[in-house]
């Protein structure tokens, strides 16, 4: 417990909450009590039962066992509007705003001031978004439309809707999957004064680095159960990661210096239009002249905000969207408007950042999954007849390699957990020869132990020769994995880095538009 807050009583205690779900307990026998002015962080892999027990105090979901207690008296939560009436407010990972209207607009959805005859007071409830945000130093403008604001001042937006509701009880769900360092700061800014104010936090995340700079106190949750408790100030990443999984777990892969070889992939000048529209009914240009190249034996690491280019980047690049302008060369062959097969016979490989639209059938066997790509070459095919037993043999032997956790090959591959089925993914793509890996967020909502296997595997193909190109959202990742990284903003490369010079700073402030020449002028 903080210790400014160890003489107050529990605003909110949770006891013995057990959630049944057909054949998995959720959540068994968990307690959580929360004080007035701290903030707890809730920890936990994929699937040990966080977002399960964070929906029963909101009333998402109605517990099957146990007790929720607020200010001391017991309450039902039969619904999100019984836990709004009690002073709970939950901020999504992805936010639930209305983009054409303005932050007034959004705020007061639901909880409209009505003057005489009953009519909406506009005015009135403008100056109250205005007075929670100088209260709170949110610094949003009551006016602005929510689509023309950044993502971290559309966060605040989310708080203040909150706090317009009077919640006493903030429940901020994944906060900082969209930011930039920067706006990382500014938010835990804005946390620690609403906790100084008398807030109570439950701050859900897996960045372990964010846990130990703004947390009061950690919880720590597995298969459903609370397994332990721990304070910042005697923990480290290593231990909370050690809690979570229940053994020892690199965080970072060790590598050593890449060697890089001749140029792989090739990227000029690439064009790419979305089906967003962009004034006078035209077509958006999301990706803008993108130049980058990537050589064999070693990682070039793509960072930014998501939404600013890199998903159509990776589909041009992959041959699932035609560009507009530019060329793409792999191995010296312009595959510009090749098939996304003929990249694959080039010596291409693809883990996609939406691996069910992209990189696998739910409903097929993992047999059959691990062989989309190669179904009709030998030894899988002969004379365009499959062979059964030599797709088999390759099955069990990557499910060994790739350590798949499933009771046959035979199971279909959407009834695995995400990171078994990031990891039939993985192992098709790397279980064959390949020169060139592209690799689009190819840890996203996978818990630390997946982290750590997947990682392991990108920087062996790197080692092998390989010429990868890493996407990704989380700056750790880029950070610890790459060998240079490459900036993207509002559709364009900003910056090229060495890893010596891509610090935190630097390439935050470079994902928020700041421009290289900026940057160095300090």
């Amino acid at each position: 417990m903080n210790q400014q807050t160890s003489d107050r009583a529990p605003i909110l205690q949770a006891r013995g909450i057990t959630k049944r779900f057909p054949g998995v307990v959720a959540n068994d026998q968990v307690d959580l009590d929360l004080y007035p002015g701290e903030i707890v962080a809730l920890l936990g892999e994929n699937g040990a039962g966080k977002t399960t027990l964070m929906n029963v105090i909101y009333g998402l979901y109605r517990a099957d066992e146990g007790e929720i207690w607020v200010d001391g008296e017991q309450v039902a939560l039969n619904n999100p509007g019984d836990a709004i009436a009690r002073g709970i407010g939950m901020v999504h990972q992805h936010f639930q705003l209305v983009q054409p209207m303005t932050v007034t607009e959004n705020l007061i959805l639901g909880a409209e001031i009505t003057g005489r005859l009953g009519m909406l007071d506009f005015n009135r409830a403008r100056r109250r978004v205005q007075q929670l945000s100088d209260e709170h130093g949110l610094v949003v403008d009551p006016d602005a439309i929510i689509e023309e604001l950044p993502v971290g001042v559309q966060q605040r937006v989310e708080i203040l809707k909150a706090l317009y509701r009077e919640a006493r009880i903030l429940i901020l769900d994944e906060p900082t999957a969209v930011l930039t360092p920067q706006e990382i700061r500014d938010l835990f800014r804005v946390m620690r004064g609403l906790a100084e104010r008398g807030h109570a936090i439950i701050f859900i995340t897996h960045k372990l680095r964010e846990v130990l700079d703004v947390a009061h106190r950690i919880v720590v949750m597995r298969g459903g159960r609370l397994v332990g408790h721990a304070l910042p100030q005697e923990s480290t990443q290593q231990s909370l990661a050690s809690m979570m999984v229940g053994r020892e777990v690199i965080l970072q892969v060790p590598k050593g210096v890449a060697q890089p070889g001749p140029v792989v992939l090739n990227v000029d000048r690439l064009q790419v239009v979305d089906d967003r529209t962009a004034g006078a009914g035209g077509r958006h240009l999301a990706v803008r002249d993108a130049s980058l190249h990537v050589r064999a034996g070693e990682i070039l690491g793509v960072a930014g905000v998501q939404g600013n280019g890199q998903t159509p980047l990776v589909e041009a690049l992959t041959g699932l969207l035609k560009p507009t302008g530019g060329t793409v060369t792999i191995g010296g062959t312009d595959v510009t408007h090749a098939s996304p097969r003929a990249r694959t016979m080039l010596g291409m490989a693809h883990i996609p950042e939406n691996r069910h639209r992209y990189g696998m059938v739910d409903e097929d066997p993992i047999r059959d999954n691990l062989v989309l790509d190669t179904y009709h070459q030998p030894p899988f095919s002969r004379r365009g007849l499959r062979d059964d037993e030599a797709i088999d043999a390759n099955a069990r032997r990557l499910v060994e390699q790739f350590s798949v956790h499933t009771p046959s090959i035979d199971t279909p591959a959407g009834s695995l957990s995400g990171g078994n089925q990031q990891k039939v993914v993985v192992a098709r793509e790397l279980g064959r020869p390949i020169k060139l890996l592209i690799a689009a967020q190819p840890t996203r909502g996978l818990d630390v132990g997946s982290i750590e296997f997947i990682h392991g595997r990108i920087v062996e193909q790197r080692d092998s020769g390989v010429a990868v190109l890493l996407v990704s959202a989380e700056l750790d990742e880029i950070l610890s994995l790459s060998d240079r990284v490459a900036v993207m903003y509002e559709g364009e490369i900003i910056a090229t880095l060495d890893a010596a010079e891509a610090t935190r700073e630097r390439v935050g402030l470079l994902m928020a538009g700041v421009r290289e020449e900026a940057v160095a002028a300090g």
